[in-house]
């Protein structure tokens, strides 16, 4: 992982533009090629970001560091320097990968038991399919035979629908699996969350925890 921190201003073409006034910010670019900008104020949320694949070129304008980040999409995020005060790398290896907590975990198990609870026809193919960046929560088919990857949260929010991102990128270079759509599903599902997802074609269900234990419990009773 790289860590910058400089005084820039940042543009963004693509779907929409966007526009960030000259101030210090943090540059963090990591392995996987991806791109965020973010300011002291707002937790983990970016300022602006580029998810991979995507390739970072930087130049020179006179006397001003152009860095300039396209995506496969020809979506621009235009960083321009005006003073870089930090820049260091450091090599992370690999990350174990998240534990989930107990609730989470069982939510996967049932969903997978369960996994008509998402629609009619749907098929299990396998619960942690995993990929170069992580096991994805549960890969099914839907009844048209479609590849549909589901991220389970107990609390849906940004970060798990830009994680859900990833993996379809990631599945939809696979011509044996793709095309491959998504399903964010988790207790509670944040408005911003739900916003995103929707605009990335991700579709959204909210689980019932007690309902689906309720249906494991059914399952087991013998009378």
């Amino acid at each position: 992982m790289r860590l910058v921190i400089a005084r820039c201003s940042v543009d963004y073409a693509g779907r929409l533009t966007a526009h960030l006034p000259s101030a210090p910010r943090l540059i963090l670019i990591k392995a996987d090629g991806s791109v965020s900008i973010h300011a002291d104020d707002r937790a983990y949320k970016p300022l602006n970001w580029m998810s991979p694949p995507c390739t970072l070129k930087e130049g020179a304008d006179g006397e001003a560091g152009i860095w300039t980040v396209i995506n496969k999409a020809g979506e621009k995020l235009i960083i321009t320097m005006e003073e870089i005060l930090h820049d260091s790398s450091h090599e992370l290896g690999v990350d174990p990968g998240l534990i989930k907590d107990g609730v989470e975990a069982h939510l996967q198990e049932l969903l997978a038991d369960r996994i008509e609870t998402l629609g009619e026809g749907y098929t299990l193919i396998r619960r942690e399919y995993p990929t170069a960046i992580g096991p994805v929560d549960i890969l099914c088919r839907d009844a048209d035979g479609g590849t549909v990857a589901v991220e389970i949260k107990r609390r849906g929010e940004i970060d798990g629908v830009e994680q859900l991102t990833r993996y379809l990128e990631l599945l939809n270079r696979d011509p044996h699996l793709a095309p491959v759509r998504g399903v964010f599903a988790a207790q509670e599902i944040k408005p911003q969350a739900k916003v995103l997802a929707t605009d990335r074609g991700i579709g959204c269900v909210v689980l019932d925890y007690d309902a689906l234990r309720g249906i494991e419990d059914d399952k087991l009773r013998l009378f």
